[in-house]
């Protein structure tokens, strides 16, 4: 006699309990008004994959609906087919809607690199998505693994402490979709064995092996040899240490922003920065807010080189030559930092 269907269904194993419980987690936290689409950032990876089965678990169970969202950067050979089977798994698992969307990679070069550019088509277009389908937010299947390599990646690149904090559990694109990342307590390895204990069958991208890519380098040499060295626990502290810092940058980032008003004064032609309120202030806010102010009024992204230039003429003022940043150009006039779109 066969088995009821029931007796075939996945048994409940740690690495399935695992994963929907973060899931769950994250959901109850966002409080999501009853009917909220969500949707899953789905590869068809074992990352993705896992974190879509236990979002079309858990999400119904929320009074949520949960669709899936599939991304042809069109960078392989056969990538059409690649992203249909992902869409055929989310179906499978009950998602709805399952959309596929291709991207040119090409047109949103950040000249970071091709791991940029293609994170850069890839969130333009989880925001272009989420946007014609009214959805509360996107799912994306960061793990552990995933942000020690980012923390490591950002010591060796001596980045500050916004960026070795990680990935933020829950964050906004430039448009303003919400991003979530409910695996970042989760191990790779888990997310693997979840796949295999619900008999999914993840794609395994051959960029993921290819070490030209410097994140695949640091997966696979660095990373392991740390652990070699060291021994285990290195990624579990990596983790600690962005959650940390990401704690402390959200205070200072919040001082910073409580102090714009006091810092900022017109100047014909562009925007001005009072130097006395800046000097006022210790060099981790002062620099924010000079980054802030930048980045909002001009669209300019400075190096910590190019943020400690303009400080200097709060801390060290002897008549300096006016500063040509990228966009902009900076100078000092008497107790005013001047800083002017760049028409040179």
């Amino acid at each position: 006699m066969d088995a009821h269907p029931a007796d075939r269904r996945p048994r409940l194993t740690p690495a399935v309990a695992d994963l929907r419980r973060a899931v769950r987690t994250q959901l109850d936290a966002q409080g999501f008004a009853a009917d909220s689409l969500l949707l899953v950032g789905l590869s068809g990876g074992a990352d993705s994959l896992a974190l879509a089965a236990a979002v079309a678990f858990e999400a119904p169970r929320a009074g949520l609906r949960a669709g899936a969202v599939i991304i042809d950067h069109q960078l392989q050979a056969g990538s059409a087919v690649v992203a249909e089977r992902a869409a055929e798994q989310a179906r499978s698992l009950g998602l709805d809607p399952v959309l596929v969307r291709a991207v040119s990679v090409s047109e949103h070069d950040t000249g970071d690199g091709p791991e940029a550019t293609a994170r850069q088509a890839r969130y333009t277009a989880f925001e272009r998505v989420a946007l014609e389908r009214s959805a509360a937010g996107v799912l994306l299947a960061h793990t552990l693994d995933d942000q020690a390599e980012t923390v490591l990646l950002g010591l060796a690149r001596g980045s500050g402490v916004r960026s070795l904090a990680g990935m933020a559990p829950v964050s906004r694109t430039e448009g303003g979709a919400l991003l979530l990342r409910p695996l970042l307590g989760i191990r790779r390895s888990e997310t693997v064995q979840a796949c295999a204990d619900q008999h999914l069958e993840p794609w395994s991208d051959p960029h993921n092996d290819d070490p030209s890519y410097t994140r695949v380098r640091v997966r696979k040499h660095v990373l392991t040899t740390l652990e070699t060295e060291l021994g285990p626990g290195v990624s579990d502290a990596l983790a600690r240490t962005a959650e940390q810092l990401r704690e402390d940058a959200e205070v200072l980032d919040a001082l910073a922003a409580d102090s714009l008003d006091e810092v900022v004064v017109l100047v014909e032609g562009g925007i001005g920065l009072s130097v006395s309120a800046l000097a006022a202030h210790s060099a981790a806010i002062r620099n924010r807010l000079i980054r802030r102010v930048i980045r909002t009024e001009f669209e300019q992204s400075l190096s910590r080189e190019h943020t400690l230039a303009i400080a200097q003429l709060v801390e060290n003022w002897h008549g300096q030559a006016e500063l040509n940043l990228p966009g902009i150009t900076v100078y000092r006039e008497g107790a005013t930092i001047a800083i002017r779109p760049n028409t040179k």
